[in-house]
């Protein structure tokens, strides 16, 4: 049984964007909601009736108004929203032009940097007239290849402002990462910083960037940040110019923003890459706003006195995501660099500084800070602190109890799951709602999902395949380069007809609540029952002895074992006798299934470069398949480690 762990206060509750956003539901359609269900219901029951309603609430600003909703609320992929509407993104997330700051931006090392929302708007109007100078039109590409700073959100911000289309690579990614991804769309002008620091290292770019153009000709101009230096000496760098000397020197400038459909594309997004050449998904200028609305100012229950700050890179969709947070005029804080350097509690002073009130962050972060054995709550003044949001994979209910026991006992902590793929969440908070041990509080609103047995029925209280069975306008327009949609079908409505399939394995209980148990296409089969990764990576993550861990099943004698390898802690040693205990606690606190037939010991776990272990690969490297783009890994060295194994080959 789930443990209860926090439950708003009536006068909170209260407070919330969600329960103003109820009593307006209510008023305008004569409805008489009390609670989040009986509103999510609703939600998925009127999808139509719901998203109009978000429009209003949300304000999202358009020069025309929409004529239809949604064309057809049972198509998938191909639902038509907002017909007939006009706007611009950009012009949404500028609509404060005040003294208020905008940007807090927190390099590794450096002074924090404030920038208002005035001098965000007079940055964008610069760099949109040079970009205009430069001849760069609406549906252009123009992308970044940038820390988490400033910049990044201006160049986004001026190339969205005239309808072109964005992407973005974080500095990390290697030569052929960024040509796979930047290399299919064709981009015509190219954001970069010299460098950056990591682990207290000066971290050059401008090497990788002259080789990257060289082998993008479609690149016509580089516009370079300085960062790491000065001045940097940008001469090796084809056409390339200096951030302060590419925007226009006009003062009082206005922004054009170009008026454009509600499904003009505005970011193309891309897959991990771990399967072949990333896929690039083009998400509309109007879904991605709206979707994004819906979740910062109902599920965050963000407002413009909120501090938002949330550990990503600009590679990582969670980036967008919080950039949307313009929209509703908070502080954004941005931050580039090691989250452990130069100690683990970085983070925390800087949200004690700043006054943060929404901690963004993932699981594995938390689960690094408790084999740290920081406690931020007592170390730091987190007193403005009213939510910590975790994604990127499940956080454990240890997870979930350390948070408040160690952050703060009376704040909403909410793990959201969803992906690159929609800009979003599926399953995310609910700030009227309680929070329980190892439990998203909710599914999303107007996401119709649900749990799928293995004959494709909904089921509640087993596990099953997270699925969506209604469209949302968040969801890709289309994917680059595939004019009959044959890519996009095969990605997600290959199995079940009109059914978005996302590849999460879930649970969703009789209270609403949704717990994840790791990705599907890694679930594991020992004897034909399935399991997820996520209940074995609970336990041994909490083990002091184990830094990290990856597990997989292997193919073997007609059915599949559980194959666990271990990254040990140093100063440890895997024995025999921590094997046991390994297998002890998992059959303990799981079932004899879960139990792995073999543990072993490896120097390096492999990553995707957006931090998500590749369970998959692994798969593949021990069965002897080869792995097709080992570019998309952040350490691909690493799968170096668990080829020919001899002790795969035994019983």
């Amino acid at each position: 049984m789930a443990k209860l762990l926090w439950k708003p206060s009536e006068e909170r509750v209260k407070g919330s964007n969600m329960y103003s956003f109820m009593q307006y539901i209510n008023r305008r359609f004569d409805r008489d909601f009390s609670s989040y269900d009986e509103l999510y219901q609703w939600s998925v029951d009127n999808i139509p009736d719901f998203w109009a309603a978000m429009w209003e609430f949300a304000d999202i600003k358009a020069s025309s108004d929409y004529e239809e909703v949604i064309d057809d609320v049972g198509k998938m992929p191909g639902a038509k929203w907002f017909t007939g509407a006009r706007l611009n993104f950009a012009e949404n997330l500028l609509r404060y032009r005040d003294d208020r700051v905008a940007l807090i931006f927190k390099g590794e090392g450096q002074d924090i940097v404030k920038m208002t929302y005035a001098e965000l708007y007079d940055q964008v109007a610069r760099v949109a007239e040079s970009l205009r100078e430069a001849g760069v039109k609406v549906g252009d590409r123009v992308v970044g290849f940038m820390p988490n700073m400033p910049q990044a959100v201006v160049a986004m911000l001026a190339a969205t402002s005239m309808g072109a289309v964005w992407s973005s690579c974080s500095p990390d990614f290697g030569i052929k990462g960024v040509l796979d991804r930047f290399g299919q769309i064709k981009p015509r002008i190219l954001f970069v910083a010299d460098g950056y620091f990591f682990k207290g290292r000066k971290l050059d770019s401008l090497e990788r960037v002259a080789d990257i153009i060289e082998n993008l000709p479609s690149i016509e101009k580089v516009v370079v940040t300085p960062y790491i230096n000065e001045e940097p000496d940008i001469s090796g760098v084809r056409d390339a110019v200096s951030f302060d000397e590419f925007k226009s020197g006009q003062d009082n400038l206005e922004v054009e923003f170009e008026q454009l459909p509600f499904d003009h594309p505005l970011y193309i997004m891309f897959t991990s890459g771990t399967t072949g050449l990333p896929k690039c998904m083009v998400q509309s200028a109007g879904g991605i706003l709206i979707h994004h609305l819906k979740e910062l100012v109902l599920h965050t229950n963000l407002t413009r006195d909120d501090s938002i700050f949330y550990f990503t890179t600009c590679g990582w969709m969670m980036w967008n995501w919080l950039v949307s947070a313009l929209a509703v005029g908070a502080e954004l804080v941005l931050y580039d660099g090691n989250p452990f350097y130069p100690d683990p509690g970085v983070l925390w002073e800087m949200a004690q500084e700043v006054g943060l009130t929404v901690f963004g962050t993932s699981a594995g972060y938390v689960a690094a800070l408790m084999k740290e054995g920081l406690k931020p709550g007592e170390e730091y003044d987190l007193s403005s602190l009213e939510s910590v949001l975790s994604t990127g994979s499940p956080l454990s209910e240890e997870a979930f109890e350390w948070i408040y026991q160690e952050v703060k006992p009376d704040i909403q902590l909410a793990s959201i799951s969803g992906g690159s793929d929609i800009n979003g969440c599926f399953a995310c908070g609910d700030p009227m709602g309680p929070v329980y041990s190892g439990e998203l509080q909710c599914r999303a609103l107007a996401m119709k999902v649900e749990a799928f047995d293995v004959d494709g029925n909904p089921v509640v209280g087993e596990q099953g395949e997270l699925v969506c069975t209604a469209p949302s306008p968040s969801m890709p327009i289309y994917f680059w380069e595939d004019p009959d949609g044959a890519k996009y079908h095969r990605a997600y409505f290959d199995v079940y007809d009109n059914v978005w399939k996302h590849g999460d394995f879930i649970l969703i209980n009789e209270r609403g609540g949704v717990i994840i148990y790791g990705r599907s296409d890694a679930t594991l089969n020992p004897g034909g029952v399935r399991i997820g990764t996520a209940e074995i990576y609970r336990l041994v993550d909490l083990m002091d002895e184990v830094q990290d861990c990856i597990v997989v099943g292997q193919n073997w004698k007609n059915d599949v074992r559980v194959i666990l390898f271990v990254q040990m802690a140093p100063g440890y040693e895997l024995t025999d006798e921590l094997k046991n205990s390994i297998r002890k606690r998992i059959r303990a606190e799981e079932s004899p299934r879960h139990v792995p037939a073999k543990i072993i010991a490896v120097p390096d776990i492999p990553y995707t470069i957006n931090m998500k272990k590749v369970e998959l690969s692994v798969k593949k490297v021990i069965e002897g398949e080869p792995v097709k783009n080992k570019d998309a890994l952040k350490n691909p060295e690493a799968l170096d480690y668990y080829e020919n194994i001899p002790e795969l080959q035994e019983d």
